[in-house]
């Protein structure tokens, strides 16, 4: 199906290009996709896409698009770097539309531990923990506080799509506290030292497990409101690890102990 030349662009100032632009500082209503990988889990996933820019490495992934209903244009590579927030674009780009849910959405309908990220600012991190929270089975994920938007281009492309597999939710860590509270969802804090050893810890019960970055962690207020607080034993010496790290050794052990069992979307 190939591209009609009336909708090819020529101008690094076309009005598409723009839109790209301003989806990549979050000031439009779609989401930016960037990349074969992430556009195809999209489409995949069902997501709506909008908007489609290719320089014609990626025809077949374009036609499925303009397939599904989205516009698509065709451009030379130069025009594609200006649309593109990375370096050296993989030959298209997308705007989706695509929201994450609220704190108590996500947590209203999961079946199974919940990772629950609290000021992690970094969005290449915040991705990873959303692609481990996905691969070992987490039954969702919430993005607190100060934590990187879910819909940045930078935690989508960390994600490798997979924020459109896993309920994501953003919110505060207070509507979050309250809303275990409410429930009855037990709350685990992960700590530096001082919490029960991750191998020790009890996971057969579905949980929020709380993570925070690698320089501060968890304030101390929240973990006082924990009901067990864990932590991962590392060698003298070392004293922190990546969060996406942690999460994810803190999601196998919770896969391994058997209360990851994520209820259908």
């Amino acid at each position: 199906m190939p591209v009609p030349t009336a909708a090819r662009i020529t101008s690094r100032q076309h009005a598409a290009v723009r839109r790209f632009r301003l989806a990549a500082r979050g000031d439009d209503d779609c989401v930016l996709l960037d990349g074969e990988h992430l556009v195809a889990e999209a489409l995949e996933a069902g997501i709506p896409i909008e908007l489609v820019l290719t320089d014609g490495r990626a025809h077949g992934l374009a036609d499925r698009a303009l397939a599904a209903g989205a516009t698509v244009h065709e451009a030379a590579a130069t025009i594609l770097e200006a649309a593109s927030p990375v370096r050296t674009p993989s030959g298209i780009v997308a705007l989706a539309r695509w929201h994450p849910d609220t704190v108590s959405g996500v947590l209203d309908r999961v079946k199974g531990s919940c990772l629950g990220l609290i000021g992690v600012q970094d969005p290449g991190n915040a991705g990873s923990a959303i692609r481990a929270a996905d691969a070992l089975g987490a039954s969702g994920l919430l993005a607190l506080d100060d934590t990187a938007d879910p819909r940045g281009w930078k935690t989508l492309r960390g994600s490798m799509g997979s924020v459109f597999r896993v309920p994501v939710g953003r919110g505060s860590s207070a509507d979050a506290l309250a809303h275990a509270r409410r429930t009855g969802l037990p709350i685990v804090a992960t700590v530096a030292s001082g919490g029960s050893d991750i191998d020790r810890a009890d996971f057969s019960k579905p949980a929020l497990v709380l993570v925070g970055s690698e320089g501060a962690g968890l304030s101390a207020e929240i973990v006082a409101q924990a009901d067990q607080r864990v932590t991962i034993p590392m060698r003298p010496g070392a004293n922190s690890l990546n969060v996406a790290v942690t999460a994810a050794i803190l999601l196998f052990e919770i896969r391994r102990q058997g209360s990851n069992r994520r209820g259908p979307r």
